[in-house]
């Protein structure tokens, strides 16, 4: 049995800052320079934000392995202890021949910092990989239900009526198209959850920026593991599969990651068909063929919970300039945080475990030694 407790408070950090310095220093004690790219914006108690880059093994590398924390911010708690934990114990010296790591940390930075799941622009940034220059996706059925989804106050009465709404789309329905309205992403409400906003935002211009400097497009194979929370079984980290049906992606997902594998576009995920994956911003400007991407998803609590977290903070942000150190911010945020990264030691253990396993398998699969 892998005893990984003692790894667990080096690994998972109490906020953003904390997350950051611990990674700054493991690159340090590397050697590795660390590319920094400034946010604009500033924590909630002013301190600098930044997505922060580093490269492991030979600069010129034909295989890349691309490890991704905090695409939905506050989810970062989770991505950066993997990164953290791959660092720690030696992941750099166990990289295989002409294969390199590329560690991409808080690529959200300010919705790791202010415990949301949105950029700086309110966009949930894997509904921001559309085409801007072609129609957006549209979401009648978010539409119809905005105001209930993010009601005008959170008093019980009109919560409750907000809640009745809801519940009777659901009942006329189904689960399906409920959970396809509320979470498909929509981009004519930008109060509302799962926005892709009207234009790329700084973390996708961000990526863009690191898929360019680092030359990607030129690899021979490039494998994206980009961390997320909150769906599945409490704990299981299930590695989504966001590639169409007959594409190579798709084949070499199958063949790294084994049985495990989800896929939504088949119905087999705990993830839903979404709109604006970043995982088109990647496909797009590295190749299809030289390219596979998982979405790590690890599991927390009822997907009801969830939902009524975000409404509210969506809600709390809706109403203007946040107050950090009010006790409704307080309350509203911890129950988002809570829900997205349970700090508990069984949950962490399992975050931790499967994490090196996924690394694992993508090595190998990258190299051609599928794990299966």
């Amino acid at each position: 049995m892998i005893d990984l407790r003692m790894d667990l408070p080096a690994c998972f950090s109490d906020d953003y800052a904390k997350a950051r310095g611990r990674f700054l220093g493991l690159c340090a004690r590397y050697g590795v320079a660390v590319r920094s790219l400034p946010n604009p914006q500033v924590g909630p108690e002013g301190g600098a934000l930044a997505a922060d880059t580093a490269w492991f093994g030979p600069s010129d590398a034909m295989n890349v392995m691309v490890l991704i924390s905090a695409t939905h911010g506050v989810e970062g708690f989770c991505g950066s202890a993997a990164q953290l934990d791959w660092l720690l114990h030696g992941g750099p010296a166990r990289l295989p021949d002409d294969t390199a790591a590329l560690v991409v940390h808080a690529i959200n930075p300010y919705g790791f910092a202010w415990w949301r799941r949105t950029t700086e622009e309110g966009v949930d940034l894997n509904r921001n990989g559309v085409d801007f220059g072609a129609p957006l996706p549209v979401n009648a059925d978010y539409a119809t239900l905005a105001d209930a989804i993010v009601p005008r106050s959170f008093d019980a009465a009109p919560l409750a009526a907000a809640d009745a709404q809801l519940a009777r789309f659901r009942s006329s329905h189904g689960d399906s198209r409920y959970t396809d309205a509320l979470c498909g992403g929509q981009y004519t409400h930008p109060a509302g959850l799962f926005y892709g906003g009207t234009a790329p935002t700084w973390s996708r211009r961000t990526t863009e920026k690191i898929i360019a400097d680092h030359d990607l497009a030129r690899r021979r194979m490039v494998a994206v593991v980009d961390y997320h929370t909150g769906l599945g079984p409490h704990g299981h980290g299930e590695p989504i599969c966001g590639h169409k049906p007959g594409e190579s992606g798709q084949a070499r997902c199958r063949a790294w990651y084994g049985d495990s594998l989800g896929e939504p576009l088949l119905g087999t995920s705990a993830s839903r068909p979404i709109q604006g994956m970043m995982q088109n911003t990647w496909n797009r400007l590295v190749g299809a063929e030289r390219f596979t991407f998982i979405a790590l998803e690890f599991g927390t609590y009822a997907a009801e919970a969830g939902q009524r977290a975000l409404r509210e903070e969506h809600w709390l942000h809706a109403q203007g300039a946040v107050d950090w150190t009010a006790p409704s911010t307080r309350r509203i945020k911890q129950a988002l945080l809570n829900f997205f990264y349970p700090a508990t030691r069984d949950w962490q253990e399992m975050v931790l475990f499967r994490s090196r396993q996924i690394i694992n398998q993508t090595l190998g699969g990258i190299v051609g030694r599928p794990a299966r």
